[in-house]
């Protein structure tokens, strides 16, 4: 099941997100074709990072949920929330 992974950065973090990048990148490309999607959100003059959008396969929310805990931006505690939706394609049509 694809799920929706929409993570906040905390105000004032990106000293964090910048210090565990390489490490989070690494953790996503880890999981292959289970990503679906990933990408930081920005701001409105796309200057700077402010969260997280992924959109990821896995067999259960329990699944997603680990997946979200283990990533090393959570582990340095940069996000302010994170919420996790089941998610369904509708468009484009493969």
């Amino acid at each position: 099941m694809l799920y929706v992974i929409t993570c906040t950065d905390k105000a004032g973090s990106g000293d964090i997100r910048a210090a565990n990048r390489t490490a989070h990148l690494a953790y996503l490309e880890s999981f292959g074709d289970k990503i679906f999607a990933a990408g930081p959100t920005l701001t409105d003059d796309g200057s700077a990072m402010t969260g997280s959008v992924l959109i990821v396969d896995f067999d259960d929310s329990a699944a997603a949920q680990r997946f979200t805990t283990d990533d090393p931006y959570a582990k340095a505690g940069l996000f302010e929330s994170v919420t996790i939706r089941p998610w369904r394609k509708v468009l484009p049509k493969s």
